[in-house]
């Protein structure tokens, strides 16, 4: 095996952006480094389920909304 091939592994304090923090061990920063989160799964829509909305300007949405969007599938007539 080659020695000195795999960065230092370290534990560092993940803070997150309600305030709570946890330690975990990274390859990112030095030993006890503090890494601030900008977002997180307890506040991020991704991770929430919260509502996204979807931007297209004139793109292929609007052209498949334009070209389907009076389509009913499985509707009795």
């Amino acid at each position: 095996m080659k020695a000195d091939i795999h960065p230092d592994y370290h534990m560092i304090k993940v803070l997150m952006t309600d305030g709570s923090e946890f330690f975990t061990r990274s390859t990112w920063g030095k030993e006890g480094d503090v890494l601030h989160l900008d977002i997180d799964p307890k506040t991020h829509p991704a991770w929430t389920g919260g509502s996204q909305q979807l931007l297209d300007r004139g793109g292929r949405l609007s052209r498949f909304n334009t070209r389907f969007g009076n389509m009913s599938f499985g509707a009795k007539k």
